[in-house]
C-alpha cells in the first residue's frame, strides 16, 4: 500500500538501523540518557526526538527535490566537491556500528546458549550477506516487518517491568532525578544517529510531495525513538545499578524471571543486529550503483553486492573484539561532532537555501 511506503517504511528502516548492538541492548541508552537520571534522560530523549524529526523531514524533502537517494548524490547537493568528507566519517561510523552489533551478537549467544563468540558473529555475517544479495526491496520489506515484532517485544518488556517490579519501578519514577549534561548528551546522540540517515535515503523513494516528506520525517523520528523511551523508563526499576551493566536490558530480564520473553528478546534483538548490518551496507551499495550509473555502467551484480557485504562484516567482526562498552563510550561520542560540521550545519544553511530556491 502506498501510505506504508511513504509514511512507515522510511521510519522502519531508520529504526532498524538505529536499534543495533548499543540501542537494543540498552547500553547506548544508558550511556547517553539514563546516567543523567530518569528525569534528565527523559528530557534528553525528547530533545533528540524533536531534533531528529526536523533533520529527517528536511533531508527527505531535499532528497525528493533533487532525486538524491544515495548519500553521494545527496552530499554533492550540500557540499559540492567536499562531499567525500561525509563518506569518510560515515565509513568510520558504520564500521563502528557493525563492530558493536558483532560484539553484542557474540555476547548474547555466548551467555544464552553457551556458543563461542565467533559463531554468533558468523551467523550474523551470513544473514547480512544473504539479505544484501537479494537487494533493496527485500532489505526494506524485512526491516519493516521486523520492526513490528520488535515493538511487540519491547512493549511487553515494559509492561512486565511495571507489573513484576512494581515497587522498584514506582519508586524509581517517583524519585526521578536530573543531572547536568543531559542536553549536551541528547544533542550528541542526535548527531551521530541522524548522521546515518543519508545512507538510508533509498527507503524514501516513494515520497512525492513536501507534505509527505515532513510528515514522514516526524513519524520516522517517533518510530525510531519510542523503543528507546520505553527502555529508559523501565530502567527506573533498577536505577542506579543498571548504569554498570554491559547489556542493561538483558540483565533486567534476569531480574524479571521471564524465560519466554527472554527467548523472544534474544531472537528479536539478534534479528535487529542483522537488520542493522544489512540496512547500512545497502546504503553503501546504493552509492556504488549510482556512481556506476552516472558513468554508463551497469550496477554491480548480486554476487558482488554479497561479496562487498561479506568483506565489511568480516572487518567489523575483527573490530568487535574491543568490547561493546568501550566501543560505544569512546567511539560514538567522539565521531558525533564531526557530523555537525559536515551534515547538520550544511543542511540548515545550504540545504534550506536550495529548497527556498
Amino acid at each position: 500500500m502506498k501510505w506504508i511506503s511513504v509514511y512507515i517504511l522510511p521510519g522502519a528502516v531508520l529504526q532498524s538501523v538505529m536499534i543495533g548492538g548499543g540501542y537494543g541492548t540498552g547500553r547506548e541508552l544508558v550511556e547517553f540518557f539514563t546516567r543523567y537520571g530518569i528525569a534528565g534522560g527523559a528530557y534528553g530523549i525528547v530533545l533528540a526526538t524533536v531534533g531528529m524529526a526536523v533533520v529527517v523531514a528536511l533531508s527527505y524533502e531535499l532528497a525528493r527535490r533533487y532525486s538524491a537517494y544515495d548519500y553521494r548524490s545527496f552530499f554533492r547537493v550540500l557540499l559540492g566537491p567536499l562531499w567525500p568528507s561525509f563518506e569518510i566519517l560515515a565509513g568510520l561510523l558504520y564500521l563502528l556500528v557493525l563492530a558493536v552489533i558483532g560484539a553484542a551478537a557474540g555476547n548474547i549467544l555466548e551467555s544464552e546458549l553457551g556458543l563461542p563468540n565467533a559463531i554468533g558473529i558468523g551467523i550474523m555475517l551470513t544473514a547480512v550477506v544473504v539479505l544484501n544479495f537479494f537487494g533493496r526491496n527485500v532489505v526494506t520489506r524485512v526491516l519493516t516487518v521486523w520492526s513490528v515484532a520488535l515493538y511487540a517485544v519491547f512493549i511487553s518488556f515494559l509492561l512486565l517491568v511495571a507489573t513484576r517490579l512494581t515497587d522498584a519501578f514506582s519508586e524509581g519514577l517517583a524519585n526521578a532525578s536530573s543531572a547536568e549534561g543531559w542536553s549536551t548528551s541528547g544533542f550528541q546522540y542526535l548527531l551521530y544517529n541522524v548522521a546515518g540517515l543519508p545512507v538510508l535515503l533509498y527507503a524514501a523513494r516513494a515520497i512525492e510531495t513536501r507534505r509527505q516528506a515532513v510528515l514522514s520525517g516526524c513519524i520516522a523520528a517517533l518510530i525510531a525513538m519510542i523503543p528507546g523511551a520505553l527502555f529508559h523508563l523501565s530502567f527506573a526499576a533498577h536505577f542506579p545499578d543498571v548504569l554498570d551493566e554491559a547489556m542493561p536490558v538483558y540483565s533486567m530480564l534476569g531480574l524479571l524471571g521471564a524465560p519466554v520473553l527472554t527467548i523472544c528478546y534474544v531472537i528479536v534483538l539478534f534479528g535487529t543486529f542483522i537488520e542493522t548490518g544489512a540496512g547500512a551496507i545497502q546504503g553503501f551499495i546504493e552509492r556504488l550503483d549510482a556512481w556506476r550509473a552516472e558513468r554508463g555502467l551497469v550496477p554491480l551484480s548480486r554476487t558482488k553486492h554479497a561479496v562487498l557485504a561479506a568483506g565489511l562484516m568480516t572487518f567489523a567482526g575483527l573490530m568487535s573484539t574491543v568490547g561493546i562498552v568501550s566501543l560505544i563510550a569512546d567511539g560514538y561520542g567522539t565521531i558525533a561532532w564531526g557530523f555537525l560540521i559536515v551534515y547538520l550545519i550544511p543542511l540548515f544553511t545550504v540545504g534550506v537555501y536550495r529548497l527556498r530556491q
